[in-house]
């Protein structure tokens, strides 16, 4: 991989770290390879659930929701 990124910090506990060694390991990818596929993983995510959050707001603004109620 092109070394063309930056260099991000980060503290993690001891047994984190070791499951990450032995993944790599395993799977024969690097600890830096695992971080960034998991984080791009996370982000995907966490911007699909605020979507859903954005989306869900709009539709209580334009009264499309349903009353306890109604349930």
């Amino acid at each position: 991989m092109a070394d063309d990124g930056r260099v991000v910090t980060a503290k993690l506990p001891d047994d984190l770290v070791d499951r990450m060694d032995e993944v790599a390991e395993r799977i024969e990818r690097s600890k830096s390879w695992i971080v960034r596929e998991a984080l791009s993983q996370w982000l995907a995510e966490e911007q699909r659930r605020y979507d859903l959050t954005v989306e869900a707001l709009k539709d209580v603004d334009e009264g499309r929701m349903l009353s306890h109620e109604n349930l």
